[in-house]
């Protein structure tokens, strides 16, 4: 049986809602109390399965200790057809009508670990982070706030995946808290520029792209090629500073708006367990350039939620509920035309999909369209209103496709925002 026939069951048991039955096993980097060293596992239920552990015992065939490291990288640099394999092995022996691990006493309590006991870590050594503007809810937005109502997008933005080159020394794992950043701030009724803590804090709701597999420099991808390059998918919460963006951001894009921090989701996808999910994206008018052009289904059915807590709410109120289907240029695009120049991608590489919103009020991905700008400030459970992010905010960003009887979830990416250091 295929890894993600609905057919299958687990030994362990799942319930119905979680985001992590069989049919999905994410990977991810865990440590424990007992055990501090961080290692690959994969979620199943409420449990994290030891990979480490398992090829200890001989259990998967791979070269030794690539999974008794800090990171992912090792593994995804070992290809596609390895990824497939390997995840064909783990499925087969958490099925409940395979003995090899549910039998044997020691494997299990050597491999499974109850998650609430684990630590989670950023599970892949970002290389380098590219972020994207792709969905065109979202330009058209922000180019009817600040730019032309009448004409919102520029010129170039139905022709070419934008975006820019972003830190990947800032990457964090969720649960990691965020300092307010500092900066220029100009606003419109000042004469000259000042520095100081931000004043407009932002998320944007986006998807991250792990790219597994390098490409050389001076070389260009074809459609299958950026495919199989992608090991698979997190969320993402590229935190911004909207004041300080506004100011710098001419004539070069965003710079220090964006570098003070990226949150990831400690579990990432693999392309392979979303394949059920593959949908066509919107239609792209003009049509692209003929090495843009794609002749595969390369969106998702994923929907997506952000929830916000405020130091005085006792639990997340749901603000914004999109689905990543509405992404006008796909992953597989964005990923063409980053190695179109001859730019060379290496394994470790992420990629954020730019914040995705959808067509309704309630489906944008960041508090910027949102509030629009702040002039509609949202109302909150008990009162209060939030233009942008105050200290003590907390954003709770979930994903998940859903299918009969079972779903395929990211888990969560969280972060608080704290005072400016």
């Amino acid at each position: 049986m295929h890894p993600n026939d609905p057919r299958l069951r687990s030994f362990i048991d799942v319930k119905a809602d979680s985001d992590f039955p069989i049919q999905n096993l994410p990977y991810g980097v865990f440590s424990t109390s007992s055990n501090p060293s961080p290692r690959v596992g994969v979620a199943i239920g409420d449990q994290v399965l030891d990979l480490a552990a398992l090829q200890s015992a001989k259990l998967l065939d791979l070269p030794d200790g690539v999974f008794a490291q800090p990171s992912i990288n090792a593994f995804m640099a070992l290809g596609p057809v390895t990824w497939s394999k390997t995840r064909a092995r783990i499925s087969e022996l958490l099925r409940h009508d395979n003995a090899e691990l549910r039998d044997n006493a020691d494997h299990r309590n050597q491999a499974l670990i109850l998650m609430r006991d684990a630590r989670l870590h950023l599970p892949l050594r970002v290389e380098g982070f590219t972020d994207f503007y792709s969905s065109k809810e979202h330009a058209t937005n922000v180019g009817t706030m600040f730019r032309d109502k009448s004409n919102p997008l520029l010129p170039n933005w139905l022709h070419i995946p934008i975006g820019y080159n972003g830190r990947a020394s800032t990457v964090v794992v969720s649960g990691t808290k965020i300092h307010r950043p500092r900066g220029q701030l100009k606003p419109p009724s000042a004469e000259l520029p000042s520095f100081g803590p931000c004043k407009r804090l932002d998320f944007e709701l986006e998807i991250g792209v792990v790219v597994g597999q390098s490409s050389p420099m001076g070389a260009m991808l074809t459609e299958q090629q950026a495919e199989e390059m992608i090991f698979g998918f997190t969320l993402l919460n590229d935190w911004s500073a909207r004041d300080i963006q506004q100011w710098e951001y001419v004539p070069l894009g965003p710079f220090q708006a964006k570098a003070f921090a990226t949150s990831i989701s400690p579990w990432i996808v693999t392309s392979e367990a979303l394949e059920p999910f593959r949908v066509q994206g919107p239609a792209q008018d003009p049509t692209p350039l003929p090495y843009l052009q794609q002749q595969g289904a390369n969106n998702y059915d994923m929907a997506l939620e952000v929830a916000l807590r405020t130091p005085a709410m006792n639990a997340p109120a749901r603000i914004s509920a999109t689905n990543f289907k509405y992404m006008y240029w796909s992953s597989v695009q964005q990923l063409v035309h980053h190695a179109s120049s001859g730019c060379a991608m290496n394994v470790g590489d992420l990629l954020g999909s730019g914040t995705v919103s959808g067509p309704a009020k309630d489906q944008l991905g960041s508090l910027l369209e949102l509030s629009w700008n702040g002039a509609e400030p949202l109302q909150l459970p008990g009162g209060e209103q939030r233009g942008f992010l105050e200290d003590g905010d907390s954003l709770v960003m979930r994903g998940w496709c859903q299918a009969d009887g079972y779903r395929i979830g990211f888990g969560e990416v969280e972060g608080t925002v704290l005072a400016a250091g």
